[in-house]
């Protein structure tokens, strides 16, 4: 079987550093996913402004690697212990693929590229191939009273974010919500905690650059 792709997303995440480590923790997050020529075509998506949610079956694109392990390391349990491939989301997979549900904000008619779906909670990096959409179906696709794994036993911690306001201003208002939010979401491997490291992520088209001491992280530098 041959697939190809359908579609790319154009987001803020311009590096696999920073980006969520699952779809829909960072709502605030805005993404397009923008249709190849071949698929620019408004009956595609008939319907879908219907939908909330969407699904979107995509590559790891920067994962691609000719053999595979049967386990992995996941981040979340500190990078010590590994657990089978098929019980973690890791990109390093048989085959690298994706799956993400996001929010869709609304479909809009583009004069030169067809139909554009603008989604948010997108945990994809800029220029993903999107290889399939379906629409996600609440009485079918979402079960409250499932087991997560491993999940279920890892701490979900937010971070309190200090951005000093005249850093911050350097960030685009409509953009500062989704930055602030994946910083509290701490960026870095669970495996890390050198109160001295200086990391940098890249944030559209921005260099942000912070440190992290106990359950606080501070931004130090924030250029184009």
């Amino acid at each position: 079987m041959e697939i190809t792709p359908i579609a790319y997303i154009q987001s803020d995440l311009k590096e696999k550093f920073g980006i969520p480590r699952q779809s829909g923790l960072v709502e605030s997050l805005r993404a397009e996913v923008v249709f190849t020529p071949a698929y620019r075509v408004p009956e595609a998506v008939r319907g879908l402004e219907d939908f909330s949610h969407i699904w979107l079956i995509w590559e790891f694109s920067q994962a691609r690697r000719e053999t595979w392990s049967p386990t992995v390391r996941p981040p979340r349990l500190g990078g010590n212990r590994r657990v089978g491939v098929f019980a973690t989301r890791s990109p390093f997979r048989p085959n690298s693929l994706g799956l993400s549900a996001v929010g869709l904000e609304r479909v809009e008619l583009d004069a030169s590229q067809g139909p554009v779906l603008h989604v948010s909670g997108a945990d994809l990096l800029d220029g993903t191939p999107i290889y399939d959409i379906k629409p996600y179906i609440p009485y079918a696709d979402a079960h409250p009273e499932a087991s997560g794994g491993f999940t279920d036993r890892v701490d979900r911690v937010l971070l309190a974010v200090e951005c000093p306001p005249a850093l911050l201003e350097q960030v685009p208002p409509e953009k500062r919500e989704a930055l602030l939010s994946i910083l509290a979401q701490d960026p870095r491997p669970s495996y890390q905690e050198d109160r001295s490291r200086v990391y940098g992520m890249s944030f559209a088209d921005l260099q942000v650059r912070f440190s992290v001491d106990g359950g606080k992280l501070r931004v130090v530098e924030i250029t184009k």
